[in-house]
């Protein structure tokens, strides 16, 4: 049976993201800190920048970053995650992943913007355009997932009517070891996923704390 996913970043004061944005910049200039962890281990070399050297971290965040990968048949974003916000008035944009994106399948892309062309990319990757309920779009992608997953990929305004919407099965933040102090809080408004959902908790050697919310 589908399930639909997610995998956020969050300080240990429940921040996702800063908002100190740029083109340079698209996920605010505090987001390296809060994926450093993730970032660094073997299975996101691997996946992201290709490289199969062993190069990379292991243990419990290179485990988790691992299962992220695994079972997702359809992927669901907001428009700044895909980079529209930034490059707004550039045809030819195609996203942050060069001509290989990681995902292997389609992603949902929600913006105003569209209707707009989808762009299919090497690998397996089709980027499809949708202005409507997210009900709607979830649906479409859970028919494409063909009984796979589908992933919310976020950012956390998406992430955030996910989980308003009660739409969300499973949950998975990972608590970076940082106070950050400002940018966009998770949880306001938010109370009662730890009612409705199973929760348990893992800390890495990074110091990540990984908690998982299943319904």
């Amino acid at each position: 049976m589908t399930r639909v996913r997610m995998d956020l970043f969050v300080s240990l004061d429940g921040y996702t993201s800063t908002t100190a944005r740029s083109p340079e910049n698209p996920m605010g200039e505090d987001w390296g800190r809060l994926t450093a962890a993730y970032s660094a281990t073997r299975t996101f070399h691997e996946h992201v920048f290709g490289d199969i050297s062993g190069t990379g971290t292991t243990g419990i965040d290179d485990s988790h970053a691992a299962a992220f990968f695994k079972g997702v048949g359809a992927e669901i974003m907001g428009a700044a995650m895909f980079g529209l916000h930034s490059f707004p008035d550039d045809p030819d944009w195609k996203g942050w992943w060069a001509d290989q994106p990681p995902f292997g399948t389609p992603v949902y892309i929600l913006t105003h913007s569209a209707p707009r062309p989808s762009i299919p990319m090497q690998g397996g990757t089709t980027f499809h355009f949708r202005n409507t309920r997210i009900e709607d779009v979830l649906a479409e992608a859970t028919e494409a997932a063909a009984g796979m997953d589908v992933r919310i990929g976020g950012g956390v305004g998406t992430a955030r009517e996910f989980l308003r919407a009660g739409l969300v099965d499973e949950l998975h933040l990972l608590v970076a070891p940082i106070v950050l102090g400002r940018g966009t809080r998770l949880w306001d408004d938010l109370a009662g996923l730890d009612l409705t959902h199973k929760v348990t908790t893992e800390v890495a050697e990074s110091g990540t704390i990984h908690v998982t919310f299943t319904r």
